[in-house]
């Protein structure tokens, strides 16, 4: 496989916030997806959980499904209590094609809590790390014997959000355990991603690419604003909008020979940011940087 582009639909129908786009149909979704040039999309929560149903709809609009977000629960439960429970979101992914299981760790995550600030992420103890780590390990082995790429997220509002957190929890695994490397979380989680592609090649698994406003996470943050609402004042945007260099970005992924998907997640307000020209610049901006990078 080499690079794919594929887009999140979270942009236009938020999971964490139906409110935002809660009215916008699939099907107008999906039409600007392709329109766009997109060739996969992740799961979003309008879209059917039957292969039967989900298969020949993304078939109609030449989309494939890259993967979606599974919350899991490790601090909480073993690795078979959660290989148990993965099988139905497993079972869709296999079903369509999927090459990538993107997993985070929920059980205690804040980041869909609009009573809590930008500063009161969970934290987890340095003798927890390493139960945590064997967990993961043993659910990743899994995946992969299953023939899927395990990639975990990283997140504002849970307990692999720092720089810290991100080599911790990368210490703590074996090399089953891919990252997806979310470039907005990073940026304002303080994670040094550049540093991360460098120092951990192999275990770069996938790719989300978001733009930030630093000055609208930095007066959300010092307001003691909410993940959410910090989502509602602009603190992400798409490629091309914000302050990271993705020159930079898909020159180490270049150096590294990273193959996969590189999907565009960019969380806004679409009432605020209508989805689809936001998307077209991200495309865009994603596009031109990885052809001077020479990575295709």
């Amino acid at each position: 496989m080499t690079i794919r582009f594929g887009v999140s639909p979270i942009a236009w129908a938020n999971d964490d916030m139906p409110e935002l786009g809660g009215d916008t149909p699939l099907d107008s979704i999906l039409a600007d997806i392709r329109d766009v040039g997109f060739a996969g999309v992740e799961l979003g929560g309008k879209f059917p959980r039957d292969p039967a149903a989900l298969k020949p709809l993304l078939a109609g609009y030449g989309i494939d499904l890259i993967g979606g977000w599974y919350s899991g629960s490790l601090l909480v439960q073993d690795a078979q209590a959660e290989i148990a429970a993965l099988q139905p979101h497993l079972q869709v992914l296999k079903a369509l094609g999927s090459n990538v299981f993107v997993f985070a760790e929920t059980s205690n995550a804040v980041h869909g809590n609009k009573r809590v600030p930008l500063t009161g992420s969970p934290r987890l103890a340095a003798g927890d790390w390493a139960q945590f780590g064997a967990r993961m390990t043993e659910v990743a082995d899994y995946i992969a014997a299953q023939g899927l790429k395990f990639a975990y997220h990283h997140h504002l509002g849970t307990v692999v959000e720092s720089d810290g957190d991100v080599r911790a929890f990368l210490r703590s695994t074996g090399d089953s355990v891919g990252l997806t490397l979310d470039t907005g979380h990073a940026a304002l989680g303080g994670v040094d991603f550049i540093g991360l592609i460098q120092e951990w090649p192999r275990r770069i698994a996938h790719v989300h690419c978001k733009d930030i406003r630093a000055k609208v996470f930095a007066k959300a943050r010092d307001e003691r604003a909410s993940f959410l609402d910090g989502v509602l004042a602009g603190m992400f945007t798409v490629p091309g909008d914000g302050g990271i260099d993705y020159d930079e970005v898909m020159r180490e992924l270049k150096k590294i020979g990273y193959s996969g998907w590189i999907v565009i997640e960019a969380e806004q307000d679409p009432a605020l940011a209508p989805p689809k020209p936001y998307a077209e610049l991200g495309l865009r901006t994603l596009r031109e940087a990885a052809a001077r990078a020479g990575l295709s």
